[in-house]
């Protein structure tokens, strides 16, 4: 009987198994924040097991993706995520906190 492999960190569990949102695979790789913010939308409008709206819950795991990333993220990977921020806030007609 093989032991199970133990895994390092609980984040990477989250974003792999959230329990309010099935993300597209590898969603968070991609080149484009507007790609980013459309299949997190998908996502969250698809979502049946959210809690919150879908934005809260797309924009909660967009967060908790960056904050997860942390100084791991090269600064133009972080621009492409904070601006998928701005790209969902439009798909959902929200205006940006001041």
């Amino acid at each position: 009987m093989a032991a199970k492999k133990k895994e390092k960190y609980w984040s990477g569990r989250v974003t792999r198994e959230s329990n309010a949102l099935d993300l597209e695979k590898d969603v968070f790789k991609q080149e484009s924040a507007k790609k980013i913010a459309a299949s997190l939308k998908r996502s969250a409008d698809l979502s049946t097991r959210r809690k919150s709206s879908p934005f809260r819950s797309a924009m909660s795991m967009l967060t908790f993706y960056i904050n997860r990333g942390g100084k791991n993220l090269s600064a133009p990977r972080k621009k492409i995520l904070q601006d998928a921020k701005d790209e969902l806030r439009k798909l959902y007609g929200k205006k940006k906190a001041v």
